[in-house]
């Protein structure tokens, strides 16, 4: 069974009258890559901060690599790299310069990890030119440059591929996962883009406004992810009055574009159609279809916030 690399227990984050963090517990197992999904401000980035000690819990514990002491978990923090918010770079340097500084700061006696990691990034070719001439893309590889400088065990990643084209996007996600494969690097790391978690991740921890809302593996995302039907109208809301009442299907969902998806009766789609169509309904689309990581965040997101509207 694979070892804890971190675990955080009833970690809560408080500012002043907020909290940022709201009795916080998952814990991440070594050469996994973990996904933190939420919408902007749900804690992703203070729960990274945290691990990278730049913020402390106001309750809660700690631990990485087994440490749990200030000193312990500093020594534990030499063993792994962070890459939180807009990535550090002193502007009036190259991406060489940068790096090379970096290196020395951080006692690395190899001086051709430089030139490794540039490659590996694909910045080999800036030569002179100063980060403050930089697009965003560029910055964020330089950013990964820089995590990678120490052969981190592990990574702490937040947005490290926003900014980066398509083609980008895809030779970070390799390289991720290369990494990960080769050298069993455990990998942290936050994204808005959903679609490409899916492609990495092998765990996930869903966060809304402080809270963990769900954990669960890809394989446990995989059996989860069930079938719907797609349903467009030229009538959505009586559309769905009559699947509700008529046909009593309870599991509907309205989109924001008005169209609805169901999860149950899919064996019933003749019984759905000709309902829709004796209630003075015409259907535009009807489409099958499958849960993915996005539809499940959205699932889940969207049943935590219908939760704390009751309760107000």
């Amino acid at each position: 069974m694979s070892n804890t690399i971190v675990e955080l227990k009833h970690v809560t984050k408080q500012y002043s009258k907020q909290k940022a963090l709201d009795d916080v517990s998952f814990s991440v197992k070594e050469g996994s890559i973990v996904g933190l999904i939420g919408p902007n401000g749900a804690g992703k980035t203070t729960i990274m901060k945290i691990l990278g000690g730049l913020v402390f819990p106001t309750e809660g514990e700690l631990s990485v690599f087994g440490e749990t002491s200030v000193d312990g978990l500093n020594h534990a923090r030499s063993r792994s790299s962070f890459m939180i918010e807009t990535p550090y770079a002193k502007a009036s340097m190259s991406a060489r310069e940068n790096l090379e500084k970096q290196r020395i700061q951080k006692g690395i006696p190899e001086k051709d990890r430089v030139t490794e990691m540039l490659r590996y990034v694909g910045l080999s070719d800036t030569g002179k030119k100063k980060v403050k001439n930089f697009s965003l893309g560029m910055r964020q590889r330089l950013g990964l440059a820089n995590a990678l400088l120490g052969r981190p065990e592990l990574m702490v990643l937040d947005e490290p591929i926003n900014g980066l084209d398509p083609e980008g996007i895809v030779e970070i996600r390799e390289m991720l996962k290369r990494l990960n494969k080769e050298l069993k690097t455990t990998i942290i790391i936050s994204s808005h883009i959903l679609s490409e978690l899916s492609l990495l991740c092998t765990d996930y921890v869903f966060i809304n406004h402080g809270k963990i809302i769900d954990t669960l593996s890809a394989e446990e995302l995989a059996a989860e992810a069930s079938e719907y039907y797609h349903i467009d109208t030229d009538d959505n809301e009586k559309a769905s009055v009559i699947l509700t009442n008529t046909l009593h299907i309870d599991k509907l969902e309205a989109l924001e574009d008005g169209s609805l998806r169901i999860y149950e009766g899919l064996d019933r789609i003749r019984e759905i159609s000709k309902a829709l169509y004796d209630g003075g309904v015409i259907p535009t689309t009807l489409s099958k279809n499958e849960v993915n990581l996005e539809d499940y965040y959205m699932l889940k997101v969207g049943h935590e916030e219908t939760k704390e509207a009751q309760n107000v």
